[in-house]
């Protein structure tokens, strides 16, 4: 139930999907993987959302070059762990849910009792060897992964449904280099924001999902394009999950 707080507190987006739709956040608990850009713009709107349970993960510590995009975290808060950081703030968004923070490494070793009791995963990591062990643990686990990555004035995203979408390795085979890339603020604010988006419209059963669609911003030119993602038979995490495609 809702108490008259959050009654209150929702009041804008129960106009948009009753007060049984805010119910539904409220059952649902999100991991998300990483503090950073994308962690915080995630983190700050599922909060204000009422998603009701929310566990962020991070090891790192709070840089003052971090802070151009990674708007969790203030000038006081530099040297502090990202994870103590992301709950003081989450916490004094939305006292109403839940806030998990953990300082960890996410890694195969932990993945399975870091996602204990969360429905989805919001992919907020910088590279892609994280992101493939959190897409193997959505195919095994069949929960759904919001991907989102940014670079510079550039974005992606796409939603992936296990058994029903092509995974992010069906569509990233091979991981790009790892580098230290340029990042915006604001590119951040609007992957995270679908990618928020996309976890509220999953749980509402509302809305068309960028399933089986790698959705590319572009800033400089302030334009969208898609491109389509197919499941690969060949998949070796789909392979490995039981999920892979059977062609007629």
């Amino acid at each position: 139930m809702l108490n008259d707080l959050e009654k209150k507190r929702y009041s804008r987006q129960i106009r948009l999907f009753g007060e049984d739709g805010q119910k539904r956040l409220k059952k649902t608990g999100a991991f998300i993987a990483g503090a950073g850009g994308l962690g915080s713009v995630i983190s700050i709107y599922m909060a204000a959302a009422g998603f009701g349970m929310i566990r962020i993960v991070d090891c790192d510590s709070v840089e003052l070059s971090n802070l151009n995009r990674q708007v969790l975290h203030w000038s006081d808060d530099v040297g502090r762990s990202k994870a103590g950081s992301a709950k003081d703030t989450l916490e004094g968004i939305n006292p109403e849910i839940v806030v998990e923070a953990l300082e960890e490494t996410i890694s195969r070793e932990n993945i399975d009792q870091l996602l204990g009791g969360c429905d989805l995963i919001m992919d907020a990591m910088d590279n892609f060897s994280t992101r493939y062990i959190l897409n193997k643990a959505a195919l095994q686990k069949k929960i759904p992964l919001f991907h989102g990555a940014i670079c510079g004035y550039q974005g992606q995203a796409t939603t992936v449904i296990p058994g029903k979408t092509a995974c992010l390795r069906c569509t990233f085979p091979r991981a790009p280099p790892v580098t230290t890339f340029p990042a915006l603020g604001s590119t951040c604010g609007v992957i995270g924001s679908i990618q928020v988006t996309e976890a509220v419209k999953y749980v509402l059963g509302s809305g068309g999902l960028l399933e089986n669609r790698l959705m590319l911003w572009d800033g400089l030119s302030s334009s969208m394009d898609e491109v389509a993602c197919t499941r690969n038979p060949s998949c070796q995490d789909c392979r490995e999950a039981g999920l892979e495609r059977k062609d007629d």
